[in-house]
């Protein structure tokens, strides 16, 4: 089990940025990011993968930058240009229990962090 503290949430008006943290116990290959609202599904923001390899879901391609620092087992995810409808608690996984390490590859994760908030108003 990876744990996974995750820092950086926070409350931003439309158009503004935030950068999320999420430090690793210890380094796994696939790592990424998910996020919830109140009363929609669990979506997979951004993964990924230690060689190369990154994935976006579409909502978030050109404004979200996902990247790790290997060396710090730290997970960061650049938010951009953000809209009220990235509202959500997001959570930091790592340790693929199966699927791809894409949005597409609709991975599955052995561990969790605790979520940090991201609120955005218009």
């Amino acid at each position: 089990q990876v744990q996974l503290v995750e820092s950086g949430g926070g409350s931003v008006q439309a158009g503004g940025s935030l950068t999320l943290s999420c430090a690793a116990s210890r380094y796994t290959s696939c790592m990424g990011w998910f996020r919830q609202a109140p009363g929609k599904e669990r979506e997979g923001v951004a993964f990924k993968y230690s060689v190369g390899g990154t994935s976006y879901a579409d909502s978030v391609k050109g404004r979200f930058t996902i990247s790790r620092d290997s060396a710090k087992n730290t997970l960061y995810l650049k938010m951009n240009s953000l809209k009220p409808e990235d509202t959500a608690m997001y959570y930091c996984t790592a340790g693929l229990l199966g699927g791809g390490c894409s949005v597409s590859g609709r991975p599955r994760f052995r561990s969790w962090g605790q979520g940090t908030q991201v609120t955005v108003s218009s």
